[in-house]
Parts: C-alpha cells; sequence; structure tokens
C-alpha cells in the first residue's frame, strides 16, 4: 500500500530537512521526500498547516501487563499511545511479577506483537524482584531484546550492585534507566517539600532526596563507561550535574516529564491527589530550570512516565493514593503549549527529544528518522488546534490526570506505524 502525505512541514531531525514537502509511503517503509513528488497512491492526506515528524518514541511507560491490568495493559496502553502520536514506547519493569527474567520479557513481546497498534519494548529490571538483592539475567534478557535495564520506581541502594550491573550494561551495550531517589530520605513525603506542604500539613520530599542519587548515578556513569539516562528529572540542582557532566564527556542523558515543565507546587489543589506524582512537582526555579535545560540541550529526551491508576487507588487521601498520572495522550499538546508555542523550543527540538534522541540512545537505528529506506513509523500534528483535555475521552484505562479541563493547543492528527495508520482525529 502507498500512502502519499501532501502539503505537510517535514520535520526531520536526522535530515536536518524542515520545510512543506511530501512523504510517500509504501508497504512499511518510507519511499520518498521531496517537492512534487510524482507517484500514485492508494492513500492521499493533506496535511497542510501540520507538522509531520517521525513517530514518537516515549523511553517511560508503565502498561501495568501483567499483574495489574485493571489499571492499564498492552493493548490499551498501545491504544493511548497511538492517539498521543507515539509509535514506540517503553514499557517499565515494575509489573507483577517483576521483568526480571527472560521468559517474563518473551510474554510482553509475544503479546505486544500479536495485539499492540504499536511497538513495545520491554525493558528488565536491574535486580530480582526489584528487591535490590541479587542481580537479574541481565545478559539473557537482553538476548531476548531488551534495549535497556531500570528498577524504575525506586534506586538500588546498594551502591557496589548497581555498579556491577552497569558494568554488565555498559559490555553487553544497553543504558541504563535511573530513578534517582534515597529512599531513606523520603520519610514517608507524598509531595514537595515547601510552604505548600505545610500549608496543607503535609509530609514533604526534599530536592536532596533526587539530588544525591543524582550525583551518585553520575560518578558511577564515569567510573564504568556506562550509557546513564536520568529519567523524569525535576530539580534545578540535577539540571545542572547533568550540565557538568556532559561538559566533562560522560556518557549520560536526561529526560524531563510534561507535568514537570508545566506546573509546580502552586498549581496543587487540596486532595487532589492527580497532583501526586514521583518525583513530585516543584518550586517555580525548578521548572524554569528544566525549561531553560530543555532550551539548551542539556536535556535530551521529554518523556511522560505515564503511570495510569484505578479511580479507587487514586480516590484516597494524599498520604495513601499511589504516585503517578497519566502522559500518554497529553504530551503533545502540553509540549507545544508549554515550550514550542512560547519559545522555549523550535518544532525541531521537540522532534529531536521526543523521537530521534530516543532512537539514538536506544541504538533504534530504523526509527526517529524519515529518511528514506527507514521504517514508516510517522505523526501528524496541527499545532495550532485548541482543545480541551477531557480524560472522559482518553484510551487509557487511566483517567489520573491534573490536565483534566485544561485548554491547550497541538492535536494529534494521525499516527502511521509500520506504514499503518493506527490512529486518526475524526
Amino acid at each position: 500500500m502507498k500512502i502519499l502525505i501532501k502539503n505537510g512541514r517535514i520535520i526531520d531531525p536526522d535530515s536536518k530537512m524542515d520545510q512543506v514537502a511530501e512523504l510517500l509511503i509504501e508497504d512499511d517503509k518510507i519511499a520518498q521526500v521531496g517537492e512534487k513528488l510524482e507517484e500514485k497512491a492508494d492513500r492521499i492526506i493533506d496535511a497542510k498547516g501540520c507538522f509531520v515528524m517521525p513517530g514518537l518514541i516515549d523511553m517511560h511507560v508503565h502498561l501495568r501487563d501483567p499483574g495489574l491490568t485493571y489499571k492499564e495493559d498492552i493493548v490499551t496502553g498501545a491504544q493511548a499511545a497511538a492517539r498521543g502520536g507515539v509509535t514506540t514506547v517503553l514499557a517499565m519493569p515494575n509489573t507483577k511479577p517483576v521483568m526480571d527474567d527472560p521468559s517474563r520479557v518473551a510474554y510482553v513481546k509475544h503479546k505486544a506483537k500479536e495485539f499492540a497498534v504499536i511497538n513495545v519494548l520491554q525493558v528488565g529490571a536491574i535486580t530480582k524482584g526489584m528487591k535490590g538483592e541479587e542481580l537479574s539475567d541481565i545478559e539473557g534478557m537482553v538476548k531476548m531484546g531488551i534495549p535497556a535495564i531500570s528498577e524504575d520506581g525506586k534506586s538500588v541502594m546498594n551502591t557496589q550492585l548497581y555498579k556491577e550491573a552497569m558494568e554488565i550494561a555498559k559490555e553487553l551495550d544497553i543504558p541504563v534507566l535511573a530513578h534517582c531517589e534515597d529512599i531513606d530520605m523520603v520519610n514517608g513525603g507524598c509531595m514537595n517539600e515547601d510552604e505548600k506542604s505545610k500549608e496543607f500539613g503535609l509530609p514533604g520530599i526534599s530536592n536532596a532526596v533526587e539530588d544525591c542519587i543524582v550525583a551518585r548515578d553520575i560518578i558511577l556513569s564515569r567510573d564504568t563507561g556506562c550509557h546513564l539516562h536520568l529519567c523524569h528529572c525535576s530539580t534545578e540542582a540535577g539540571a545542572m550535574m547533568l550540565k557538568r557532566a556532559k561538559e566533562e564527556g560522560i556518557s549520560v542523558t536526561g529526560e524531563v516529564c510534561p507535568h514537570h515543565f508545566t506546573l509546580t507546587t502552586d498549581d496543587m489543589v487540596r486532595n487532589d491527589t492527580n497532583y501526586k506524582m514521583n518525583p513530585p512537582l516543584r518550586r517555580k526555579r525548578d521548572v524554569e530550570a528544566l525549561r531553560q535545560g530543555l532550551k539548551d540541550d542539556v536535556f535530551d529526551v521529554i518523556s511522560t512516565d505515564h503511570a495510569p491508576h484505578s479511580r479507587e487507588e487514586k480516590s484516597q487521601s494524599m498520604l495513601r493514593a499511589p504516585f503517578g498520572i497519566v502522559g500518554l495522550e497529553t504530551s503533545v499538546a502540553l509540549t507545544i503549549t508549554e515550550l514550542v508555542d512560547t519559545g522555549w523550543l523550535t518544532p525541531m527540538q521537540m522532534a529531536e527529544k521526543m523521537s530521534y534522541n530516543p532512537a539514538k540512545i536506544l541504538k533504534l537505528e530504523d526509527k526517529g528518522s524519515l529518511r528514506p529506506g527507514k521504517t514508516a513509523d510517522v505523526v501528524i500534528i496541527d499545532p495550532e488546534e485548541e482543545y480541551v483535555i477531557d480524560v472522559n475521552t482518553f484510551a487509557s484505562k487511566g483517567k489520573n490526570s491534573p490536565f483534566h479541563g485544561r485548554k491547550v493547543k497541538g492535536k494529534v492528527k494521525m499516527t502511521i506505524c509500520g506504514g499503518a495508520v493506527v490512529y486518526e482525529d475524526q
């Protein structure tokens, strides 16, 4: 099947192309990119006024499959991703049972291949059961197809064990995705430690909880040569440390989530657990540092940390409700509204951080690009279309978002994965 996309603004970080042109898809590959292609096609798509970018790659998603599928599963998570312009997701390993074994990775791989409308790549746990006591079969999981390892949701507090994992990751040429949190310092906190937590009468989580582990992990990356990817960075000091590490030539990258570059603790509503996430929403100065870090390319990636929970779970108190919000279906709009439309990022930078850079970090050679011969993963986005976020329209099982009712700009109009249209805005 041939699909011809006309009149769209082609934004491709790989070829550095940013111009109105045409793009031809033939079967599952990008066939041609250029002006006035004289090719007949089975379907012609008019993308006038729209961005045409490589399909987005979300490096940080919780699909909850297996074991917690009342929150989300591979099918619904993939559908949510497609609605958000995402053609590849990395599924985090804190499932039930934990993804610490090749056979469990195989389960996700096979289910995704059969039922998911987009590409699902499973991340392997660093330690067995994510208990931080014994390393998982990392090599076996790599052979089964994992692109990275992570203890997401926590840090491996045994530094020697973590260093050994990094050495293995270096040998196997995969990155370590780090959730940086000193669990000994959390002390029951459920939001940022500041004047707002005092006002609400809730225990706080200080910036140091994150910063201490960021510093440790960067040092370990320096000493092992392993590629370290810092997940959901939220602090000013973290941005500074990442910048310094890069200047010193350490192999480290970092991501920021839309909720962390959009909201501060001042936006929080008392007793509304949709604002409870880990890391927590921080202060204005942290948000400004994250935005500046994205602008200056200190931060390489925008990911969502999509973390669906049931209404029942999120209806508990701030102290008892689980951390996390959904994000797959809102990341494009929040990025355009908060960063592109306000001049913090160019559209090219958006494509870099949401597609090209993740592909490079994960060594996905066929993705993150619109060059002829690459896999036809494409997203079409109308950057001017305004709408109001409505969680009731989400494909995700999770409706836990603080952005319900928020007016935004930037609508995903179509998602193409492997040459097939997997989502089309009606």
